[in-house]
Parts: C-alpha cells; sequence; structure tokens
C-alpha cells in the first residue's frame, strides 16, 4: 500500500459548505450552519446524528470557511489534561493572530460529567468554539449546564438520493471508472444504510475489484453490511418502542418487521420474549386470557432453543399478540389500586372477610356474616368486599373486546346486587 493513501472517504471530504450532500435542513440556504457561516456569527454547537451522515464535515467545514483554527479531540482518549493544553494554545492564538479556535470533540457522550464540566468556563467566555459530535441522544447523554450552552443540531440518515450524488460525484471528481452500473449504485445505496462513509468504503472496494453486477459479486466485493443497532443505546430503546406500539396498535405487519430489525441487529431475544409476557398481560389481558400462555411458552421456547430457530417461536407470539383484541384494564385496575392503598393508607377489612382461627376471635365477631359462595344460588353471595370507605370503588373496568365484552356483562349484573 502506497504510503501516501488516502480512504476515499476522506478524500471526498467537502471543504465548503456549498459542496456538502444532504442535511438540506442544517446547510440549506436558510440552514442555521450556513447561516451562522454566511454571517459569520459563530457559536458552539453538538451535532447529534449516526455514523456517516456529516458530523465531522460539518466541523471542519464551519473551522475551514470560518478562518478558524481547527482541533480535533476524541473523548475516548482525551481528558482534561488535554483539554486543558488545548485551551491554553487557543487562548495563545486568539491573543497573537486573533483567531478563534474551533476545538471538535468526537464523541462526546464518552465524557464524563467532570469532563463535561471542564469545557463550561471556556465555552461561556468564547475562548474556544466547542464543536461536539455524538450519536447518542443529548439529552441523556450531556448535562445540562453544557447543553444550556450550546446549539443542537440532529442529522439524518442520507437517503438513498444522496448516497447516489455523492458516488457519481466521488466517480466523476476521481475518474475512478468510466461507468458504474446502475444495480451497483442501488445496491450500495441500500447497503450503507445512510451512511455516506460506508457507502464510499463500498465503492473504493468496486474500484479495486470491478466485476459485473450480480448478488454473489455484490457479497464478494463489498462484503456482508450488517444492520446498524446499537442494543444500549437510544436505537434500542426507539426499536422496541416501536415494536411494542405496532402490536398494541394491532399492525402484526409492523411489529414483525421491528422484532425482524431487532434479530438482525443482534438483540437478546430473551430481552424480546420478556417485553412479550408483560405485553400479554398489560395490553391484551382478559380479552384474550390465552396471550399470557402463548407469551410465556414463547419465552421459555427462546430460553430453551435459542437463535436462529427460536425466531419462528417470537413471530407465532407477535403475530398473535398484535392480532388479539386489545384490553389495558388488568394493568389500569392494579395501578389504581395501588394508588387507592397510598391515599387512603390500612383501612380495615370487613369483620365478614376477617380470618377466625381461634374461638376468641370468633367470639368477637371474626368471620360474622361471611357466605360461602360456593354455597349459594349461581355462585355468587353479592356481599361487599370492600372497606367501608371505599366500599363502593371500581378499579377494573373490563373493554368492550374479546373476551372481556362477556366479563363486563357479567360483572355489571352482580355489581348491580351487590349495591343493593
Amino acid at each position: 500500500m502506497s504510503e501516501n493513501f488516502t480512504p476515499l472517504a476522506e478524500a471526498m471530504r467537502p471543504k465548503r459548505i456549498e459542496q456538502f450532500v444532504g442535511q438540506e435542513h442544517l446547510v440549506g440556504p436558510h440552514g442555521p450552519i450556513r447561516q451562522a457561516i454566511v454571517s459569520g456569527k459563530l457559536h458552539s454547537f453538538v451535532l447529534w446524528g449516526p455514523p456517516g451522515s456529516g458530523k465531522t464535515t460539518l466541523a471542519r467545514i464551519v473551522a475551514f470557511q470560518s478562518d478558524c483554527e481547527f482541533v480535533a479531540l476524541s473523548a475516548v482518549s482525551a481528558g482534561v489534561k488535554e483539554l486543558r493544553e488545548v485551551v491554553a494554545k487557543a487562548e495563545m492564538i486568539k491573543s497573537m493572530k486573533g483567531r478563534h479556535t474551533l476545538v471538535f470533540i468526537d464523541e462526546i457522550h464518552r465524557f464524563n460529567k467532570t469532563q463535561q464540566d471542564a469545557l463550561l468556563p471556556h465555552v461561556e467566555d468564547g475562548t474556544i468554539l466547542f464543536a461536539g459530535a455524538t450519536t447518542e441522544n443529548p439529552s441523556f447523554s450531556l448535562n445540562s449546564a453544557l447543553l444550556s450552552r450550546v446549539a443542537v443540531y440532529i442529522l439524518n440518515r442520507h437517503s438513498e438520493e444522496s448516497i447516489k450524488e455523492i458516488l457519481l460525484k466521488s466517480l466523476q471528481d476521481k475518474n475512478l471508472v468510466e461507468s458504474l452500473d446502475e444495480k451497483w449504485i442501488h445496491s450500495i445505496g441500500v447497503s450503507s444504510q445512510g451512511d455516506a462513509r460506508r457507502a464510499l468504503g463500498m465503492l473504493e472496494r468496486y474500484v479495486q475489484n470491478p466485476l459485473p453486477f450480480s448478488e454473489d459479486n455484490f457479497k464478494k466485493v463489498v462484503g456482508y453490511g450488517a444492520i446498524l443497532y446499537d442494543r444500549t443505546g437510544e436505537q434500542h430503546y426507539n426499536m422496541i418502542s416501536a415494536f411494542i406500539k405496532s402490536m398494541r396498535d394491532t399492525d402484526p405487519d409492523g411489529a414483525i418487521y421491528y422484532l425482524a430489525r431487532m434479530l438482525e441487529g443482534g438483540e437478546d431475544p430473551v430481552f424480546i420474549a420478556r417485553r412479550l409476557v408483560i405485553f400479554a398481560s398489560e395490553d391484551v389481558g382478559n380479552a384474550d386470557p390465552r396471550a399470557l400462555s402463548i407469551a410465556v411458552a414463547a419465552q421459555e421456547a427462546t430460553k430453551n432453543i435459542g437463535m436462529p430457530e427460536c425466531r419462528i417461536n417470537l413471530a407465532q407470539a407477535v403475530t398473535f399478540l398484535a392480532s388479539a383484541p386489545k384490553s389495558n384494564a388488568s394493568y389500569v385496575a392494579i395501578d389504581e389500586a395501588l394508588a387507592e392503598v397510598r391515599r387512603s393508607g390500612p383501612l380495615d377489612v370487613p369483620m365478614h372477610l376477617r380470618n377466625a382461627p381461634t374461638g376468641f376471635m370468633k367470639s368477637v365477631g371474626y368471620g360474622d356474616g361471611y357466605k360461602y359462595a360456593h354455597d349459594e344460588e349461581g355462585g355468587n353471595s353479592f356481599m361487599k368486599n370492600l372497606p367501608e370507605p371505599i366500599k363502593n370503588r371500581q378499579f377494573y373496568r373490563p373493554k368492550q373486546a374479546g373476551l372481556e365484552i362477556q366479563i363486563a356483562e357479567k360483572l355489571a349484573k352482580i355489581k348491580e346486587k351487590r349495591t343493593k
């Protein structure tokens, strides 16, 4: 390999805002980053977006077009000591040359609170311009003091059209090959998953081995593109949220899609199975009591079988739960009952419901008036069982869904007799 070798993604990094492809909401005519450059009114900011969306490139462009010194640090390896050295140098440059220094910190979410706090005075007094890059939600990973001093700009994954434009621009600017089959461009666009760096890497491997397009040749040249997924980051929570909400909305297609996304991304299938067990009671409940049995069975199958076969068990449970009638009545009932217990305290249990294991307890009224339901006509005694202060409270309100329709009708008749 030549000592002067530069990866295509680095070689194609634009230097001016007009050359940047995508993120129009930030770099378009009215975009805040373009406006900051044009007006010369620079400010500190954090760029939040997925890999390959242009965070580092935008920070470099701001520095270049604003005639700032550019210093890049990685939060993985840099700490307070390195930051102090950069600030000292920035103060010297500002006093001697009158130039600002833009300090770019990649993966800023990896800085702890002490390291983030070390930035604050220098950002606040303008000693440095700060640009951070993160793939994690800043509201979770950055402290409020730092967030209050910076603008947060959200970058999106590049669209397939943006990736295509970047690829064609690279072919034209670098004279890499005379032409590129549209199928290659489309396949790279899809497999790159909106990551421009990844797309240019794939293009670079194709240029080194330009084969006619076929599925086998694509895998041979660019390799297998693993689905981007972070099992501990925001994407993990977004996926499981979309999964649960799709099932709740009786959308088995949406639910099975997000199941596939999580499994392909390497999510723990047992974690998914546990969520199904919760969902079965929280969102289906007595509208179809079979839901809990099916969810528990799927959980056991997932534990005992594992991937890849347990995907079938999960798929069966997911499609059943998504298609089932929905009721959150049991979930609402327990939360309302807990709230009542906390509000009203330890109310006395009615005498007729108290246990009377001794003669003395019977003599003072424990168990008086209790009626054994199995001895009563219809199997119900219609006793009032709640403590007197809340004797008419209703916690469980069946929905008009599935089996709960019949449950609601039955309970309504019983309640009418109980309250007489």
